[in-house]
């Protein structure tokens, strides 16, 4: 008997030690991933504003730029930038724009070393959210459950991509999917997890005004986690009544947290919290505005909703399957979501969300999982600003949390099918490296074939100017170079000498026509003439075209 109980202790043992192999795999792979994409990556179109706003918070202590987001986001970047000892000119007057491309390109700093300082603490936020769903996977379905729901996540390639990025969307996500997690974990210590939530509810709201839609749902989830935590075999109509006011007190103990976490961002950039509102602040009418005069959050984060209703105000153009329209479609974001997914996670998100319901042992989880997830993809679907999936990854976190249900299936051919999805996701990915901004599945032609269906940060962003650069240098030297580029980065600064096609008479455009491919996707028609009169001849990093236009004599003599 002893010798039988020696013998299970270290086969228990081992596993423990194959799993954590396997964990320290996946992120060391995902590690890799982000580090390598980020040094390759010049600035993508919103990453100067936010490390420009960032190094303004650190040095000159000011809230003045980029209103329109709360500060946590960007002191988390001004930690990296710290330590690449970014100098700025305090006098400096321009807006947001210039501002990151004074910092970048103006005031002898560094751009690839600075841009990768204020990446790295994404890319470790990143992996450290990779970490959160581990553990809460592993919690609803075991420990292969978790490493389901964490492959999933390390080969997720918009994770990969944004997660690379010194933006946002990542942060945000990510501290929602961890408020989630403690809440989970809240119906069994809820004094211990309960302000942790609140904490971390209050980091995501803190960080993009994005994760507000998320707060009734994530307090009405306190009020069940509390009444599970608390609740008795007969408690009768009044210890019911009693478990509810429980609840709703918790609730907004962490409704108070959260709120505190925004107010310490704030005075964490500025402790006097000295602040004038912007002279273009938009005047915004209805409900949406007055419900924000009464919001307990300081006054500068106000006004950013006020920013942010003015965003929603307008009208942006999109571009789907080769339209370019104006407006918003309510289906862009699934629809890109589809284009954009492996084939193989979307088998598992659809799996794990199945057995999520139907698995007894899992039900308790869907409103955790599954309710948060499809109220913020429901106001996502109602934006103004059909520019990216990046305003949804909170999908592949918390979908990947969901599709750990699939460990809890008992058939066996259930799980070797889940094993042959995960390892297609894995390939997928791997495929596309380094490219993963610009990634589709197979289903839509893969990386080279993204342009075609969607824009913008779904494919180009302007991170390649540094890989154009190097290619100019390479196959074209000496070639007159005719450049429309959508991005952030200077072109003269990385040896680009080139000149706008758009600014002078079309006939006397010859040479090298090189275009982002957000911009071929809303070209004009003078630029839409200059693309059809030229000949396609290569491509960069899967974001920009290059084509070949030649002289009129050079294209009547190629005629003949």
């Amino acid at each position: 008997m002893r010798q039988a109980a020696r013998a299970g202790e270290g086969l228990r043992r081992h596993r423990r030690w194959l799993f954590a192999l396997f964990v320290v795999v996946l992120l060391a792979e995902m590690a890799v991933a982000m580090v390598t994409t980020a040094v390759k990556q010049t600035p993508t179109i919103d990453e100067p504003v936010y490390v420009g706003t960032a190094v303004v918070y650190l040095q000159q202590h000011s809230l003045r730029y980029n209103p329109e987001h709360p500060p946590l986001g960007k002191l988390l970047i001004g930690s990296g930038t710290a330590f690449a000892d970014a100098h700025l000119d305090r006098a400096f007057t321009g807006d947001q724009t210039e501002l990151g491309r004074h910092l970048l390109y103006e005031s002898g700093n560094d751009p690839w070393r600075l841009m990768l300082w204020a990446r790295l603490p994404v890319i470790v936020l990143t992996l450290l959210f990779g970490l959160v769903v581990l553990a809460f996977a592993r919690d609803l379905a075991g420990p292969v459950g978790g490493l389901v729901a964490l492959g999933l996540y390390v080969f997720s390639p918009d994770i990969i991509a944004h997660g690379s990025l010194a933006t946002l969307d990542v942060p945000t996500a990510g501290f929602l999917l961890t408020s989630v997690w403690l809440l989970w974990r809240a119906r069994r210590r809820p004094r211990l997890c309960l302000p942790l939530a609140g904490g971390a509810l209050g980091a995501a709201v803190a960080t993009k005004m994005s994760a507000l839609p998320a707060v009734p749902v994530l307090l009405l989830l306190v009020v069940l986690s509390v009444c599970h935590a608390r609740r008795t075999h007969h408690p009768g109509s009044g210890g019911r009544m009693r478990l509810l006011v429980l609840g709703v007190a918790a609730a907004s103990v962490v409704a108070l947290v959260a709120i505190a976490v925004v107010w310490a961002s704030y005075l964490a950039v500025d402790p006097q919290l000295r602040w004038a509102g912007p002279e273009n602040l938009p005047v915004t009418h209805g409900l949406g505005p007055r419900v924000v005069d009464r919001l307990p959050f300081p006054e500068p984060y106000r006004d950013g909703m006020r920013i942010q209703f003015g965003f929603e105000n307008m009208t942006w153009s999109g571009f789907l399957f080769g339209r370019h329209y104006r407006g918003s479609l309510w289906y862009y974001l699934p629809t890109a979501l589809l284009i954009k997914t492996p084939l193989g996670m979307l088998a598992l998100w659809s799996a794990g969300a199945v057995a999520t319901v139907t698995v007894p042992r899992l039900r308790s989880a869907a409103p955790y999982v599954l309710v948060p997830t499809v109220v913020l993809l429901a106001a996502a679907m109602t934006g103004s600003r059909d520019l990216g999936v990046r305003y949804a990854l909170f999908m592949p976190m918390f979908l990947a949390v969901a599709a750990a249900g699939v460990a809890a299936l008992r058939r066996r051919s259930a799980h070797i099918a889940s094993a042959a999805l995960l390892l297609f996701v894995a390939v997928s990915s791997l495929r596309t490296y380094p490219y993963y901004l610009p990634y589709s599945n197979e289903a839509f032609g893969g990386p080279a074939r993204t342009h075609l269906r969607l824009h913008d940060s779904n494919v180009d962003w302007g991170q390649d100017l540094g890989r154009l650069a190097a290619r100019l240098r390479q196959r074209y030297p000496d070639e007159k170079i005719w450049l429309v580029y959508k991005g952030s980065g200077v072109p003269s600064f990385y040896g680009i000498d080139a000149s706008d096609p758009r600014k002078v008479p079309p006939s006397e455009v010859h040479g090298l026509l090189v275009v982002s491919d957000s911009s071929i996707a809303k070209a004009d028609d003078r630029l839409s003439t200059l693309i059809s009169t030229s000949v396609r001849i290569d491509e960069v990093g899967h974001s920009i075209t290059i084509y070949r236009r030649a002289t009129r004599v050079h294209r009547a003599l190629e005629a003949k």
